[in-house]
C-alpha cells in the first residue's frame, strides 16, 4: 500500500476515532488507563488498517497471521477499540469494557477474545513471550511476523533484557519491538523514577537494530515497520516517541493521567476537543 496524503488523512480520522472510543469505554467503566491508549493511537491505526501486518478481522485464528503480542495490557482499550472498527467484533461490545463477564477485560485475556494473542497484566513478560514465538517460526520455517507492543516505563523490569539478550543471540529477524515512548509511569517521569536513557544504544549493545519515529505521524510508524521487514539477521526494536493523552489538551504529558479515567466532565470536554479535530482533517480530505 502506498499511502497517498488522502489516505494518511483518512488514517488520521481513523486515529481520531479510536481516541473517541477510549475515552466512551473509559467513561462507561468508570475506570482505566488514559494516557497509554491516546498516546498510542496511531500506532494501532497503523497495525490494524493499513498492509502492515498480514492479518484477517474474519479468521482471526489464521495460521500465517502475524502477531501482536500486547505486553503492556493497560493500553488494551486502544486495541480493543482498533479491532472492533476493523471488524474482530461489533463496535457496540467496547461498552463492555471492564465489565464482569464481557471479554474485554481491563488487561486482555488470550481465552476470552480471539485476535488476542497473549493473556497480560504483569509488566515485563510479552518480550520473551514475542522472543518464543518467533523462536518458534524459526524452527518451522514458516514467515509470520512477531510485533511486541510495550510501555518504556515496563523496561524497568529484568526479565526484559533477559529475553532482548536471548533475542539478539539467537537472530530473531521476525520480531520487531515498539516501545511506546511517551516518558511517563504512573509514578511520575521516566527518568526520573528510573532513567532509561541511552535507550536506542542499550538495545543496540544486546545485537538489535533500532529505528527511532515519532509514533503519532502515521506515514513515520508505517515506513519504520515496513523497514523492519527488510532487516536481516537481527531483532528490530521501534522507539515510537508519543505524546501521552495525546489528543486531549488536559491529558497530554500530564502522568497523573497514567491510571484513571475520566469522569463525565472530563470526557465531555476531551470528546468535543477530539470532534473538533477529527472533523477538522476531515475537511482536508
Amino acid at each position: 500500500m502506498h499511502l497517498t496524503d488522502e489516505k494518511i488523512k483518512e488514517l488520521e480520522t481513523t486515529a481520531c476515532q479510536l481516541r473517541q472510543d477510549v475515552i466512551n469505554m473509559l467513561l462507561e467503566a468508570k475506570s482505566g488507563h488514559s494516557a497509554g491508549p491516546l498516546g498510542m493511537a496511531d500506532v494501532f491505526t497503523v497495525l490494524y488498517f493499513t498492509d502492515a501486518l498480514q492479518q484477517d478481522p474474519k479468521n482471526p485464528d489464521w495460521p500465517e497471521r502475524d502477531r501482536i503480542v500486547l505486553s503492556n495490557g493497560h493500553i488494551c482499550p486502544v486495541q480493543y477499540a482498533a479491532m472492533a472498527r476493523a471488524g474482530y467484533f461489533p463496535v457496540e461490545e467496547l461498552k463492555t469494557l471492564r465489565k464482569f463477564g464481557s471479554r474485554l477485560q481491563g488487561h486482555p485475556l488470550r481465552e476470552k477474545l480471539s485476535g488476542i494473542e497473549t493473556s497480560s497484566g504483569p509488566l515485563g513478560s510479552g518480550l520473551s513471550q514475542a522472543a518464543g514465538m518467533a523462536y518458534g517460526f524459526k524452527i518451522d520455517k514458516t514467515k509470520q511476523q512477531v510485533f511486541c507492543l510495550m510501555g518504556d516505563g515496563e523496561q524497568d523490569c529484568g526479565q526484559i533484557w533477559e529475553a532482548t539478550m536471548w533475542a539478539g543471540k539467537n537472530k530473531l529477524d521476525n520480531l520487531t519491538a515498539i516501545i511506546d515512548r511517551n516518558n511517563i509511569q504512573i509514578d511520575g517521569f521516566t527518568e526520573e523514577v528510573m532513567p532509561l536513557e541511552p535507550l536506542r544504544q542499550k538495545y543496540e549493545s544486546f545485537g538489535w537494530h533500532v529505528l527511532e519515529v515519532d509514533g503519532n505521524n502515521i506515514r513515520d510508524v508505517y515506513d519504520a515497520i515496513f523497514e523492519a521487514r527488510a532487516i536481516f539477521e537481527k531483532p528490530v526494536c521501534i522507539i515510537a516517541h508519543t505524546i501521552p493523552g495525546k489528543g486531549v489538551d488536559f491529558m497530554e504529558f500530564d502522568f497523573t493521567w497514567h491510571g484513571k479515567a475520566p469522569n463525565s466532565e472530563e470526557a465531555k470536554k476531551a470528546l468535543e476537543e477530539l470532534r473538533t479535530l477529527q472533523g477538522k482533517i476531515s475537511t482536508e480530505i
